[in-house]
């Protein structure tokens, strides 16, 4: 009874508002493209140089030179812009984009993120996911509740190594809405079927309400 992925992005792209450059982090919140409300003009923009991402093609439509940071291929849209990725980092770290919209491996209480690698893992590189946390104005983060093990991944302090300390400021997960606030998490929105219980069962960080 708990949210998709599908409705995990939808919910997340009720936060966008008009007018805002924003970066889909990989996974669940590449989705979000495909739920921009309607009547509110976003401009998507990824740290590998493009600037105005249209959503997923249909089957049969992918033009394999159009990918996002993901390596997932995408749509341009008429305004879509393109350019090296030094100038895109220079957007992220100038403060030209006002929301990242990110997964997560592990998030704290304090909004301490987690999301970049698992030690002894292989791991092609940290990406730009550092970048975003320190340089854009909001971070969301969208990612299931628990782990595949059935771990919490809402905790009170990251044992992974952090992307970033004190950068998220909602959380959006498959249970539902989180905002960090001064203690720890505040529920903002529970998932149709859900109960505040499984919540509190399923959370290791503290919940202030």
């Amino acid at each position: 009874m708990s949210w998709t992925r599908d409705d995990m992005a939808k919910r997340a792209a009720q936060e966008l508002e008009d007018g805002m450059y924003v970066n889909l982090g990989i996974g669940i919140p590449t989705l979000v493209a495909n739920y921009i409300p309607e009547g509110v003009s976003v401009t998507l923009q990824s740290e590998n140089g493009m600037l105005g991402m249209g959503p997923f093609p249909y089957e049969g439509e992918e033009d394999p030179d159009l990918i996002n940071a993901g390596k997932q291929t995408i749509t341009e849209l008429p305004h879509t812009a393109f350019f090296d990725s030094s100038m895109s980092f220079a957007m992220i770290r100038g403060g030209k984009i006002n929301m990242a919209i990110l997964g997560a491996m592990e998030v704290a209480e304090n909004g301490d993120l987690a999301n970049w690698m698992i030690p002894g893992k292989l791991v092609k590189g940290m990406g730009g996911a550092m970048d975003l946390v320190a340089g854009v104005k909001r971070v969301i983060v969208v990612t299931d509740h628990t782990s595949k093990s059935g771990a919490p991944k809402l905790i009170k302090e990251c044992t992974l190594p952090l992307t970033g300390k004190g950068v998220v400021k909602m959380i959006i997960t498959d249970l539902g809405v989180f905002n960090v606030v001064e203690g720890g998490l505040e529920i903002k929105e529970v998932a149709p079927g859900v109960t505040r219980e499984e919540i509190y069962e399923k959370t290791a960080a503290k919940i202030v309400n």
